[in-house]
């Protein structure tokens, strides 16, 4: 299926494992965003820094570069706080979907907090992910899910939705 999508939202939704789910059920890559990541960022993160929107600009060029890279079509596990970070990546792949994973800042500080040793972002930057968040819910190509509800639940919604003849 020619179909590029990012699964977005703040840190602890859900985003990777939704992602790799989606992208196995379409048979299309994986592409773990945070892999992405340059040593400076990771290093800033896991002291607990938040990241500017400079820090992340080499960040976004090289995703829109795995995208452009992996037409027609990947699946992309990346926050994309912000509508710009949302645009240059749209710049990338036209047509781009977003699977946008909504949580309430309790339930994300617990997901965080409960891998804590197994990944570089601190949970004390779940707030700075709230703040610099600007929710997609107006934006074209945008499909809002409970990041709460049961994984089976979120690849079934997805899927209907991304291979639905309206999302084309």
């Amino acid at each position: 299926m020619g179909i590029s999508v990012v699964v977005m939202g703040v840190s602890g939704c859900g985003k990777s494992t939704l992602a790799e789910a989606v992208a196995a059920r379409l048979d299309l890559p994986y592409v773990e965003g945070d892999a992405f990541h340059s040593e400076a960022n990771r290093q800033k993160m896991s002291h607990g820094i938040a990241l500017t929107d400079t820090d992340r600009d080499g960040w976004l060029d090289t995703l829109a570069a795995e995208l452009r890279a992996r037409a027609p079509g990947a699946v992309l596990s990346c926050s994309a706080l912000k509508r710009r970070y949302r645009d240059r990546l749209r710049a990338a792949a036209p047509g781009l979907r977003f699977l946008f994973l909504e949580i309430d800042r309790a339930h994300a500080i617990e997901r965080v907090a409960a891998r804590a040793g197994s990944h570089f972002f601190n949970a004390s930057l779940v707030d700075n992910q709230f703040e610099t968040l600007e929710p997609p819910l107006a934006e074209p190509g945008v499909l809002r899910l409970d990041a709460r509800a049961p994984l089976a639940r979120l690849v079934d919604e997805s899927l209907r939705w991304l291979t639905s003849e309206e999302t084309r």
